[in-house]
């Protein structure tokens, strides 16, 4: 069994968002026209082996990407196959404290995700600190995102190492931290490997892209700390996982990257 930890079934305002027009560039795409029915990603999932994706909500300043209730609405067409990430908007730290109390309790969301490239803030920002609070008071994993930023944002905000001080502040909270870190991978393996809690998810590289030093620590003391993602449908899974051979992982090694590590993170 396979689980995706980052992903993402788009609305029509997500997709077309100039923001991401940097990422169309290096994906040849072209941007949808009308909203993608929740059959396709499932269809993508199938096609790459995916038993089950983290599908997230995206807030920016001042704009609703996708929305938390549009997340329940798609997690409710395939709840067997999609898993609610709840997002919040972290300049209303009392209304993002209550949002994330109804992604959790009413919506039955497993984990809340914010991007601080989208706020251009890091993630050591005052504003986090209720939603890491409340968060470890209603057992959810964080997600956020490290490394550097495919649209043209800063990257600064990126940097892995901000994420030490969010752990030792904060020793319960489960944090996940998406897009592998690069080019400040050696950096998010660092901070990993000192906290029992933070983790490292794969998503927006393919298994050829992995740096060598995350296949390293992967296929060493790091087999319980990565988890397979794509950030779909930015790459799809069999795209993502299309040289994963080539990493030489053992049976064990593979089935905690591909599986068992999202599924206890996660409480899947």
């Amino acid at each position: 069994m396979t689980i995706d930890a980052w992903a993402q079934h788009p609305t029509l305002r997500h997709a077309t968002d100039p923001i991401f027009d940097s990422l169309r560039r290096w994906t040849r795409s072209e941007a949808p026209t009308e909203e993608l029915p929740v059959s396709l990603t499932v269809g993508v999932m199938d096609q790459g082996g995916v038993d089950q994706a983290l599908i997230s909500a995206w807030y920016k300043p001042n704009v609703t990407m996708i929305s938390n209730d549009d997340v329940a609405g798609f997690v409710e067409q395939a709840p067997d196959r999609l898993v609610g990430v709840g997002s919040v908007d972290i300049t209303k730290p009392m209304d993002a404290v209550r949002e994330i109390r109804r992604c959790v309790d009413e919506l039955g969301f497993a984990a809340i995700r914010v991007l601080p490239w989208l706020w251009e803030v890091p993630p050591t920002d005052a504003r986090f600190y209720p939603i890491y609070a409340t968060c470890v008071e209603l057992d959810v994993p964080f997600c956020t995102q490290i490394g550097h930023t495919g649209p043209l944002m800063s990257s600064e905000v990126g940097r892995p190492i901000y994420l030490d001080r969010v752990a030792l502040d904060f020793p319960e909270l489960r944090i996940v931290a998406g897009h592998i870190g690069y080019p400040w991978t050696d950096e998010a393996i660092a901070v990993a490997t000192k906290h029992e809690n933070v983790f490292i998810d794969t998503s927006a590289y393919t298994a050829k892209r992995y740096p060598s030093q995350l296949v390293d620590y992967l296929r060493s003391n790091g087999r319980t700390k990565v988890l397979f993602g794509t950030n779909y449908p930015m790459i799809t899974p069999a795209k993502c996982l299309e040289h994963l051979d080539d990493l030489g992982l053992d049976d064990e090694t593979r089935r905690l990257f591909l599986h068992d590590n999202a599924a206890r993170v996660f409480k899947l």
